[in-house]
């Protein structure tokens, strides 16, 4: 398997947009006199979410809660807290935007961890892959989601595919299982021969332990201790234990597929290892935003609705796109540069779905 080939972004007649993009952003910053990173903001919210994930936990195994409806609530509840943890602190953590600290950085980022992911997975697939060649066919690692799903119209069709729009949503729900019990242990071989594990100053021998290592204590505190401590039966802890990696992967997966795999988004294909575009057009070409006005979503989801000032500034912690975004907005429409937004969480699930329908019966 060869390394991952470079893709160049050039187009010098947008050189101007991105040095004012960036220049207004910054200006933004210093006139507030305030950090890029997430302050007592992020701070709140690292322990609220860390919080809906441990405290049910610690609730079950006090034997408080005996019905069994409470105590699927209480999964449920683990669930959005997993998926709390890697929306809301792993993912700035792992960007190094969480804290000017960068122990802290790792420490949190290092959270995936011990929620059944690897650190460095993580980030060959999406600092490198995703972020670098967003909707780039062979590139942009979120685009392959294996046979049975179709996220680019440059992709290969099957006839499955025709039906993806209904049984993608199952299937968004087992992605954390999948990371878990099979994904991460293939991709970290393949990450070695593409050599990403160098570009990330790792040795596959050094992730495989950590993976091998983490992935026990996982499965103890998971597992293990529930067993030994609360009075179920073996089942009725597999039904608790996929409920909670049924919502956290559901979750997750809307999330980052409603940003990209959407109608009115690009899937550019490189000319001659190039994109006519500069690497921030590209973004915004391929990138959208949704349910903006939306608080709670916005905060739960750590920002991330906000993709588009995600793309352009992942440096940036998620506390702040709220407010960069009308900066953002304003100067693409300056420069006649496209700027995607979809108004609700609603209708952006509904381009998602007729996304998919698309792509299940393109003619190719």
């Amino acid at each position: 398997m060869e390394k991952v080939q470079p893709i160049r972004f050039k187009n010098p007649s947008q050189s101007e947009f991105v040095k004012t993009l960036r220049k207004r952003v910054d200006n933004y910053f210093k006139e507030k006199n305030i950090p890029k990173t997430g302050g007592i903001k992020f701070k709140i919210k690292a322990v609220a979410m860390l919080a809906l994930y441990t405290a049910p936990y610690f609730l079950l195994l006090s034997g408080v809660v005996t019905n069994s409806l409470i105590q699927f609530g209480l999964c449920v509840m683990m669930g959005l807290g997993m998926a709390g943890i890697g929306l809301s602190v792993m993912h700035d953590a792992n960007h190094g935007s969480a804290s000017r600290k960068k122990w802290l950085n790792k420490f949190l980022g290092f959270s995936i961890n011990f929620l059944g992911g690897n650190i460095n997975n993580w980030k060959a697939q999406h600092n490198i892959m995703h972020h670098s060649f967003t909707n780039i066919e062979g590139h942009d690692e979120d685009l392959n989601a294996g046979p049975v799903l179709r996220f680019s119209p440059n992709s290969p069709k099957l006839k499955m595919h025709k039906y993806q729009h209904i049984y993608a949503w199952f299937l968004y729900g087992l992605m954390t299982l999948s990371w878990t019990f099979q994904k991460d242990f293939g991709d970290i071989l393949r990450y070695e021969k593409l050599g990403l594990l160098k570009q990330l100053k790792t040795t596959l021998k050094k992730e495989m332990t950590l993976i091998i290592v983490t992935r026990i204590i996982y499965f103890i505190y998971m597992v293990v201790v529930p067993l030994m401590i609360m009075d179920i039966a073996w089942w009725q802890l597999i039904i608790g234990f996929l409920t909670v990696h049924f919502v956290a992967g559901f979750t997750l997966a809307a999330i980052f597929q409603l940003a990209h795999v959407m109608e009115e988004l690009e899937y550019p294909v490189p000319t001659e290892g190039s994109i006519l575009n500069q690497w921030a057009v590209h973004q915004l070409n391929t990138t959208l935003n949704f349910a903006g006005k939306d608080k709670l979503l916005s905060w739960f989801v750590g920002g991330l609705n906000y993709q588009v000032e995600h793309h352009l500034f992942p440096n940036i912690s998620h506390v702040h796109y709220s407010k960069i975004a009308p900066i953002v907005e304003e100067t693409a429409k300056e420069f006649n540069v496209p700027y995607h937004n979809v108004p609700s969480f609603r209708s952006a699930l509904a381009q998602h779905g007729r996304m998919l329908y698309r792509l299940g019966h393109q003619k190719v």
